[in-house]
């Protein structure tokens, strides 16, 4: 399922839940799974011997013959894809959203600067998600999407589905095979780009708890229908016409959702200190300390910022840990697009000096076409949002640090600590 749709059915889901009265605590899909934070390593560290990570729990339907098969499959296309067929359900270690798996592994495996990552799909079973780093070269996610619609993928099973996924990246056509999977597929059932008056009015006209069903309920109901007859389908030219309350809960949904990946990247971060000898590991205390602030930062995060400065403390700590000298920090522009794939100059506008900055390869071909790449933003003094970059140095240590493009985010802290005394 495509980001967007994902996000939007999941806030109305919701709000849904929310008129029904049904609550839930959000902690506590993360806390039932105490091996979370280490999840993500076990399988970066299967995938350094093998490009294919199967779960136990898929055993019967990728043996061990069906594995070698994909391996030597990959092997011969030459691209450095990687797949992890694991289940994924809400409340495990990766809360059942293959966003957050793939993510997860990407950063565990840091010296991969090109990676094509072939993952279940945690809406549905029977579907994979594909990703590309630093760029969707080989349109990966429109192939890997392309293969769950083919006549002949209907009743393949997950080996079959996943062997097709790899061919189609491979072919380099991903874009064209999804279009031509899909256009014969009926949109009757596909939720309307733009709301009926009436039929809201009509709704409105209830009261009480009744009319927020009608509101929300509806639309959901309507969009998990479209999606379950589609298998899933990534619909990415139309989406849902919602209210603003939805897109602004959105935003507060993904804010949740990255500080639970902070939280289980700071735990991860922990146990692998836990476990490192101080005579073998030089970065040890450099991690330790890092880990020490990541934790500071994450207890009195106030937005995405603090929460992306977590995630630049934890890679920093985890390059210390692994001894990678020189490894580039997360992107300078919007640092939750990850770890950056080169440096470059950049001169702010209204300024004469340029910045040597690292940055992802999406923000990089941004800055190449003139175009203005995608930032993270943060708000001033007045209460306007601004790059994040635009706020003075001494109010924002991610303005000072870049999360690590300037100077390194630990150095950061602790200079302003000392300042501080």
């Amino acid at each position: 399922m495509s980001t967007d749709v994902k996000r939007v059915t999941t806030v109305l889901t919701a709000l849904l839940l929310a008129a029904l009265t049904t609550t839930a605590s959000p902690g506590a899909a993360w806390a039932a799974d105490s091996a979370g934070p280490s999840a993500g390593q076990r399988i970066a560290n299967a995938l350094r011997t093998s490009p294919v990570y199967v779960d136990e729990a898929y055993a019967d339907a990728v043996p061990p013959s069906r594995q070698r098969q994909l391996e030597r499959q990959i092997r011969r296309t030459g691209l450095p894809i990687k797949v992890v067929l694991r289940p994924l359900t809400k409340g495990d270690a990766f809360d059942g959203d293959s966003d957050v798996l793939a993510g997860t592994v990407r950063d565990r495996l840091p010296d991969q600067r090109e990676l094509v990552l072939i993952t279940t799909d945690g809406d549905f079973a029977d579907s994979l998600d594909g990703y590309e780093w630093p760029a969707d070269t080989h349109q990966t996610r429109d192939a890997v999407a392309a293969a769950g619609f083919l006549d002949e993928t209907r009743d393949a099973g997950l080996a079959d589905l996943t062997g097709k996924a790899v061919e189609l990246v491979a072919e380099g056509r991903g874009t064209e095979r999804y279009e031509e999977a899909i256009k014969d597929l009926d949109g009757s059932a596909a939720p309307s780009a733009t709301p009926d008056d009436s039929a809201a009015t009509s709704a409105a006209s209830y009261s009480g708890g009744s009319a927020w069903w009608l509101l929300i309920g509806v639309p959901v109901l309507a969009l998990a229908a479209a999606l379950a007859a589609r298998g899933g389908i990534r619909s990415r030219k139309t989406a849902p016409a919602v209210p603003q309350l939805v897109f602004a809960t959105a935003r507060a949904a993904d804010e949740a959702e990255l500080r639970r990946r902070a939280e289980a990247e700071v735990l991860a971060l922990g146990e692998a200190t836990q476990t490192a000898d101080l005579s073998t590991t030089p970065g040890l205390q450099h991690a330790l300390d890092a880990y020490a602030a990541a934790g500071t930062v994450l207890d009195g995060a106030r937005g995405l910022p603090d929460l992306a400065g977590v995630l630049a403390l934890v890679q920093e700590g985890r390059d210390a840990l692994t001894g990678t000298d020189g490894a580039l920090p997360r992107c300078f522009f919007h640092p939750l697009h990850g770890r950056a794939a080169l440096r470059t100059g950049w001169r702010p506008l209204g300024r004469r000096d340029r910045l040597d900055v690292a940055v992802c390869q999406e923000c990089a071909d941004a800055l190449r076409d003139r175009r203005a790449p995608e930032v993270l933003t943060d708000t001033d003094e007045d209460g306007r949002t601004v790059p994040y970059f635009e706020l003075p140095a001494e109010r924002s240590v991610w303005a000072a640090t870049g999360y690590g493009s300037l100077t390194a985010p630990l150095a950061g802290i602790n200079s302003r600590r000392i300042r501080a005394r």
